[in-house]
């Protein structure tokens, strides 16, 4: 299959270099065709699109890139999909449309190879749905599921997935909670736990060294490239888990972190993981996120108790007040969550603040399309489009609000953030 107009052999050489390890590398021109398609998919499309995972589970990898590169209207691919038997919707097609608008900014050869061969350089690999060691869990997901994940790190990190436990929490950690992290991430790996986090300051990063200094495995999920450490405080414990651990994005090389892709991440440490446990956070923390999207997922939830005075253990009486998640305190209690199953819920939290900061009032549209602009470089609507991963219709509306708000200003050359 020819993708973007390059040749077989091109493609086999380009994907060879990101799936050594994979578990199941390709052994042909079509199984390359795949990994090369799900890999561009990743910068095409943001974390989670919904649009995006029906048409490659619909149609394939392959199929669904050469129809959007072909120029394929809405109307064909709904066509296409229904073909297939896929229960769709009514709207589907204006949904395509929109998508449509959204991915072909981005379509470019040169931004899949290049992602590819910085990958290479990095020893990052590239996993794919049929590989040994694709993280069954965030198969839960649906069409919201990664299309491919980019990892760095040990095999036997990623098999450990399914025998996991999420510890997360806020950025601006106590004593206290830093202390209820370390006993319980070394106890939950003295019973043969594998520890998921995103590798945020606080909690996440107690969690990790605690896991690292118990000679356990641990998994970090970034939010943006795995050769790109965030936050650059944490580049030497990063380091270390892509060394003993694994870390695991399912964005390509180079892309940055932004609000959304915080918000889109929490979803994947919540599906990837047994359980997920909350050990310290505020009111409105962004771990709330993360215990959400566990909850809705029908994984088991749980909650350490703290201080009925300290404000940075509300959301965590809040999960357990309102929301019926376990209360916990130790590791053997936390063990205990992974054989239980619970009902999912739905959690009508507020937005979050943070590394994974809500929107504020702000619809996710306007959240995207703030992340792609500049304080100093002023960028076209087409560049804010490409960056933000949206239609330039919804970017100009978008800026139209944000503009009223007064944290956006529009100059000769483009737009930027208001200072």
């Amino acid at each position: 299959m020819m993708l973007f107009g390059l040749e077989e052999s091109t493609v086999v050489a380009l994907t060879g270099g990101v799936r050594a390890s994979a578990g199941s590398g390709p052994t042909d021109a079509a199984a390359a065709a795949d990994v090369f398609a799900r890999a561009a998919w990743t910068g095409i499309s943001e974390p989670g699109d919904g649009a995006a995972g029906l048409l490659v589970q619909g149609l394939g990898a392959g199929p669904a890139l050469s129809a959007v590169i072909d120029l394929w209207t809405g109307a064909r691919l709904a066509g296409a999909l229904a073909a297939t038997g896929l229960p769709l919707t009514d709207d589907l097609q204006a949904l395509l449309e929109q998508a449509l608008q959204r991915w072909r900014p981005r379509l470019s050869s040169a931004e899949v190879i290049r992602s590819l061969q910085q990958a290479a350089r990095a020893s990052a690999g590239l996993l794919v749905p049929t590989d040994a060691h694709w993280p069954r869990g965030v198969d839960d997901l649906a069409v919201h599921a990664p299309i491919a994940l980019w990892w760095r790190g040990i095999p036997t990190a990623l098999t450990a997935l399914s025998n996991s436990i999420a510890l997360v929490g806020a950025r601006a950690a106590t004593g206290y909670g830093e202390h209820v992290t370390m006993e319980a991430s070394a106890g939950l790996v003295d019973r043969g736990f594998l520890i998921v986090s995103g590798a945020a300051y606080g909690i996440d990063g107690m969690a990790h060294r605690a896991a690292l200094a118990s000679s356990g495995l641990t998994v970090a999920f970034l939010a943006g490239g795995v050769d790109r450490y965030y936050p650059s405080g944490h580049d030497a414990l990063l380091s270390r888990i892509a060394t003993m651990g694994a870390i695991i994005s399912e964005l390509p090389c180079g892309a940055a972190p932004t609000k959304w892709r915080f918000l889109q991440r929490n979803r994947l440490i919540a599906a990837a993981s047994a359980a997920t446990v909350v050990l310290e956070a505020g009111w409105r923390s962004g771990s709330l996120n993360t215990a959400g999207h566990a909850a809705a997922l029908g994984r088991p939830l749980g909650a350490v108790p703290g201080p009925v005075t300290s404000p940075t253990s509300a959301g965590c009486h809040r999960l357990i007040r309102e929301y019926d998640a376990v209360c916990v305190s130790t590791a053997a209690e936390m063990a205990e969550l992974v054989g239980e199953r619970m009902l999912g819920l739905t959690l009508d939290l507020p937005p979050a603040d943070g590394d994974t900061a809500g929107f504020g009032g702000r619809t996710s549209e306007q959240v995207r399309v703030f992340d792609a602009l500049s304080t100093r470089a002023a960028r076209s609507v087409t560049d804010i489009a490409r960056r933000a991963g949206l239609s330039m219709s919804t970017v100009q509306g978008s800026l139209g609000a944000l503009d009223l708000e007064g944290v956006v200003r529009e100059k000769e050359t483009g737009w930027v953030r208001g200072r």
